[in-house]
């Protein structure tokens, strides 16, 4: 073949250029320190690189995203029930403190007061909240645990009890030792006038139901008291209950009564303990309080019912004052709004899905907030209102409050008896009076006083129980907490190993590629400097 000069210089040209082309490529990759530029470069290591970028992002999203966020939640949760724990700790001691028989009413009031701070603390831990979400409230989180401030909404609310929850409540009549003084009091008035004897001062144990509110809605008849007597027939929701829902009245709607604790003649105290009214039932709307009369407790221990029963107690609330706890945290209830819809929440659906449910109950499925902290792995981080804080402890302390109220009231009486006793001197007339009514302020006193104490001793048996769930709450977010410090290990050892394996498979080798592109711009001179001395002669020089 004929070699021109022209051969010769496209030759050189393409060579040149080849060179030209490969310095490029070395020093781009010197100047990213990648591999490749393109795709096409290298498919193999291309489609290797995808997978460990995805690899890379999921962990990180793992690592620095979720596990961060869950971490932050359980340690909020965990500080939470920290202080839960020390507020029924110092709870548990002041109600030692008060089973003291020693102490007077001035004592007594001081813990009570102390009681109920502590109460609106272990309520108010219930409104925590990690970055704008409340962290006690299941689902709801943009709900509080309890109502900040004082609100007006109607509730249809379903309470389940079991006959468990028929407690006794000891009442002590004291007759006309009630607000009695010098103002109001002439020991020198011929008897029965208005004069005070042991035989007036009456005790006996009351049955009740404390219900989960007080303060109930005034209008009435609005309550029903129901159990389940065939469950394989229980119909979803509230209203109105479908005569083969599987629901039995246990106290017929005919025999509730309703009255207010102001009520005076009678008060709903002593009216259930009427003859008349033994078969029947009184809502004490005022306190939240079912009083059962004794035929009545007969007759509902003579039904078969067991422990095992549910009862349903269906009433309305639609007057809320701060701390209330939010009843849709804990009870199957129907809330109506100024505009007359209904809101339904916590009604387990049917299979037909035909009943309005906002959330399942916790009877059905457990609202528990969970976070992809890895591959297949989740985590739960939230812990649920009722696994921690009991509507009874605001219960609880509101009847001793209540019972601390009758210790005043006998404690003034006998107080003023005593100021008046001293006054009169043995002999005159009205001294038999008096220190009749003096001996009645000493039993009332006495009976009132024992009450007292025995609702402390039962406060400390309360306050232990929620003690235990706080403390089996504490360990249940240690427990994850710890699941979750392992996860994160892991994930930490993972995300260098892929970074590693990312950076092995993209990153160049700085000291190969270097010697390579010092030897390609080498290769790049030489050939810059044959193709001069090539193309200096021609043919045109030889003729």
């Amino acid at each position: 073949m004929r070699m021109t000069n022209k051969i010769m210089q496209n030759n050189s040209l393409y060579n040149i250029n080849n060179n030209k082309e490969l310095v490029n490529k070395l020093s781009t990759m010197m100047s990213t320190n990648k591999k490749l530029t393109r795709p096409s470069d290298d498919p193999v290591i291309a489609v290797r690189a995808l997978r460990l970028r995805s690899d890379v992002a999921q962990i990180t999203q793992y690592h620095e995203k979720n596990s961060k966020d869950a971490e932050s939640w359980l340690k909020v949760t965990g500080d939470a029930l920290d202080t839960t724990t020390e507020v029924l700790r110092k709870m548990t001691e002041l109600a030692g403190r008060g089973a003291e028989k020693d102490l007077g009413y001035d004592n007594l009031e001081i813990i009570v007061t102390q009681l109920k701070s502590l109460r609106d603390e272990y309520y108010g831990t219930g409104n925590v909240d990690y970055a704008g979400r409340y962290i006690f409230t299941g689902f709801r989180t943009n709900s509080s645990l309890t109502y900040t401030e004082a609100a007006q909404e109607e509730y249809r609310i379903c309470e389940k009890v079991s006959l468990s929850d028929i407690d006794t409540l000891n009442y002590t009549s004291i007759g006309d030792l009630k607000g009695i003084s010098k103002e109001n009091y002439d020991p020198k008035l011929p008897a029965p006038t208005n004069q005070p004897e042991e035989n007036d001062v009456q005790n006996a144990d009351i049955y009740r139901i404390m219900l989960s509110y007080d303060d109930l809605k005034a209008a009435g008849p609005n309550m029903s008291v129901q159990y389940v007597s065939d469950p394989s027939k229980l119909q979803n929701g509230l209203l109105p209950p479908d005569p083969n829902s599987g629901l039995t009245d246990l106290v017929p709607a005919g025999d509730i009564i309703y009255m207010s604790s102001t009520d005076s003649n009678p008060n709903p105290y002593e009216a259930i303990q009427d003859p008349a009214n033994a078969g029947k039932a009184i809502l004490v709307k005022e306190t939240g309080e079912l009083l059962i009369g004794n035929g009545l407790y007969t007759k509902i221990k003579g039904m078969g019912i067991t422990e095992d029963t549910q009862i349903r107690i269906t009433y309305d609330k639609d007057s809320w004052k701060e701390g209330d706890m939010r009843p849709e945290h804990y009870f199957e209830c129907t809330k109506t709004d100024p505009a007359g819809g209904k809101i339904n929440y916590n009604w387990t659906k049917n299979p037909a899905g035909t009943t309005p449910a906002e959330y399942i109950s916790f009877d059905g499925e457990r609202q528990d907030i969970e976070y992809d902290v890895g591959y297949n792995q989740r985590i739960r981080v939230n812990t649920v209102a009722n696994e921690v804080f009991s509507t009874h402890m605001d219960r609880v302390i509101d009847d001793l409050d209540q019972a601390l109220a009758k210790l005043k009231e006998i404690d003034t009486a006998k107080t003023n008896l005593d100021l008046m006793k001293k006054e009169i001197s043995e002999g005159e007339a009205g001294y038999d009076n008096i220190v009749k009514a003096c001996e009645a302020a000493d039993k009332a006193y006495t009976y009132i006083r024992e009450n007292m104490q025995k609702k402390f001793e039962h406060l400390i048996s309360q306050v232990q129980g929620f003690q235990g769930d706080a403390n089996v709450a504490v360990t249940d977010n240690g427990t994850r907490a710890d699941r979750l410090s392992l996860i994160q290990n892991r994930l930490t050892t993972q995300k260098t190993t892929f970074k590693t394996l990312q950076s092995e498979n993209e990153d160049i080798d700085v000291t190969e590629v270097m010697v390579q592109l010092t030897s390609m711009d080498n290769s790049y001179n030489s050939a810059l400097m044959a193709t001069s001395k090539i193309m200096k002669n021609t043919l045109m020089n030889y003729i």
